[in-house]
């Protein structure tokens, strides 16, 4: 098989080569077979029939795409066996697919020459073949990299010819690995002479457009060194670069380099200040829409009642449940579950999902829309308030045949046993009360302390003038007031007390108040174990005739 296939590639060289015979006659054709360079690896193949067979099927791969395909650049590989083979080829885009096949049969009959090595290239000015038994694909640059310089200098001056020259590379260098398929030719004229110089620039298709400017940058510097000669190459393994005085391609297949040879930081900044400009109408817009929000939105806020609680989700901390789940946790409201039986419904004790342990309570309120939407407004509201004395209101539910709220547990007591905002707040607007039972708690702790400490006159208000006053009287004032606001409304006095406590000149007839933690009232349930405390009667001794109710 080895015999027919080198048979075959000697017989498209023979015919390659009588074509490029006829054309030369003919004087239409430049295969560019001009040897510039050869070179061969120090190192041998290890098996020579292995590496034939591959070499042959490599270079048998790479003509059938240029002849198929009419293109200037190809890479196959064969890697049968222990010598592997890899190929590239890549002839100058000026040239015709003709000229191309041409140069590509010289340059590979040529490497042949290097017998059994494992690597080599031939450099023609129309063409390059390389192989090598590794993949070599997207190398850009090697130390081998050279100029070639022709041994004719031009009859231009040399200043002007040199000038031109340098202009025309550095442009072609600048601008071949911004071009589609980094290929370039361009002619100038030598100002003061009928002189032109041509160029061309090109890279491998193997590697990409950063990897061209660093090929090209090495390129450039090298063949700088050509000048006042009439031409100069600069060869390396990802580009090659030619000028000469004399056309090696039509003109017609020059390239306008401007378009290539503009600075990206022009463009940049055209597009940062396109960019820049859009971010800022766009935040300009977004500012906007936010001041005209936030105006709609003020606004609301102003023009609504002050009876309408404020809207319900500018305050967090109230946990919206699902009656399902409540119904689960107090395993539908068993009549073991019952705590207790409060002013607006009844007390049951439940377990949430999670394990945590509430205290839930049937509202007997009514169920219209109206009712709903105070009772959620209302319940954010309190969830937002705790005190020491006050249960911990978690949350409600609003959806489902009853209303209900979710407090704290308090272990072996009752949800009756705190005062709390809500049960306080039920009757009215809370949003124009929250704040001022909280003060009110704030001003009863102080009182409460200072009667503790047995200061409580300094609870009168300073401008006040003592001798408008007796201390004692006001000091009785404040006790009979403290006594009113005793947890434990079996505790506190009714208002027909207080009048007969007031009418009474004796301090000393009313009982003192006592601050407790807990509430003493407490409705038994039954089957309920927890202990009371209860005290059925007031704790006030004065006497008087007319008991009316509290």
């Amino acid at each position: 098989m080895n015999t027919k296939m080198e048979a075959r590639n000697c017989m498209f060289d023979a015919v390659a080569v009588i074509t490029w015979c006829f054309m030369l006659k003919v004087g239409v054709s430049d295969p560019g077979i001009n040897m510039l360079s050869q070179g061969c690896s120090n190192y041998n193949v290890s098996s020579v029939s292995n590496f034939n067979s591959n070499l042959n099927i490599t270079f048998g791969l790479v003509r059938t795409d240029l002849m198929n395909s009419s293109k200037h650049f190809a890479t196959k590989q064969s890697l049968s066996g222990s010598d592997s083979v890899y190929a590239m080829f890549q002839c100058r885009d000026y040239m015709s697919a003709a000229d191309c096949i041409a140069c590509f049969s010289a340059a590979s009959t040529q490497i042949r020459n290097c017998s059994v090595a494992n690597g080599a290239r031939v450099v023609y000015d129309g063409c390059f073949l390389r192989y090598e038994r590794s993949d070599f694909y997207g190398e850009t640059t090697r130390d081998a990299n050279r100029e070639y310089c022709g041994n004719q200098t031009t009859s231009s001056p040399d200043t002007t010819f040199n000038t031109t020259v340098a202009g025309l590379l550095r442009d072609l260098q600048v601008a071949t690995p911004r071009i589609n398929g980094f290929f370039a030719a361009s002619k100038r004229e030598v100002a003061g002479s009928n002189l032109s110089v041509y160029g061309i620039a090109q890279c491998v298709q193997t590697i990409d457009s950063v990897g061209c400017q660093a090929c090209m940058e090495v390129a450039y510097k090298n063949i700088q060194k050509c000048p006042p000669n009439a031409d100069g190459r600069a060869l390396d393994s990802g580009c090659f670069m030619r000028y000469s005085d004399k056309p090696f391609f039509a003109d017609n297949q020059t390239i306008n380099l401007l378009p290539f040879l503009k600075t990206k930081s022009s463009s940049s900044s055209k597009k940062r200040a396109i960019i820049g400009g859009a971010a800022g109408g766009a935040a300009l817009v977004l500012l906007l829409v936010g001041l005209f929000v936030w105006f709609k939105l003020s606004k609301k806020r102003k023009a609504a009642p002050r009876g309408n609680i404020l809207d319900a989700t500018e305050l967090r901390g109230a946990t919206i449940y699902s009656y399902k789940d409540l119904k689960s946790a107090t395993k539908n409201f068993k009549e073991a579950n019952k705590l207790g039986e409060g002013g607006f419904g009844d007390v049951y004790k439940g377990t949430l999902k999670n394990g945590k342990v509430v205290a839930v309570k049937k509202l007997a309120l009514g169920q219209s829309n109206r009712v709903k939407a105070d009772f959620a407004s209302e319940v954010t509201l309190i969830s937002n308030v705790h005190h020491r004395n006050l249960i911990r209101l978690l949350g409600c539910c609003n959806k489902g045949p009853e209303l209900l709220l979710v407090y704290e547990y308090m272990a072996n007591s009752s949800l009756d046993r705190f005062l709390f905002a809500p049960e306080y707040a039920l009757h009215g607007q809370l949003s124009e009360k929250v704040d001022t039972y909280s003060f009110g708690i704030v001003v009863l702790e102080i009182a409460w302390k200072l009667y503790e400490d047995g200061r409580h006159i300094e609870l009168v208000d300073e401008t006040l003038d003592p001798s408008e006053y007796e201390a004692e009287h006001a000091k009785k004032i404040i006790e009979i007031a403290l006594m009113c606001t005793q947890s434990s409304p079996t505790s506190r006095p009714a208002m027909s007390e207080v009048v007969v406590l007031f009418k009474s000149r004796d301090s000393r007839e009313h009982t003192q108040p006592y601050r407790s933690p807990f509430v003493e009232y407490f409705e038994r349930v039954p089957g309920d174990k927890s202990t009371s405390t209860a005290s059925s009667s007031s704790n006030a001794t004065a006497s008087f005739s007319v008991l009316s109710a509290r």
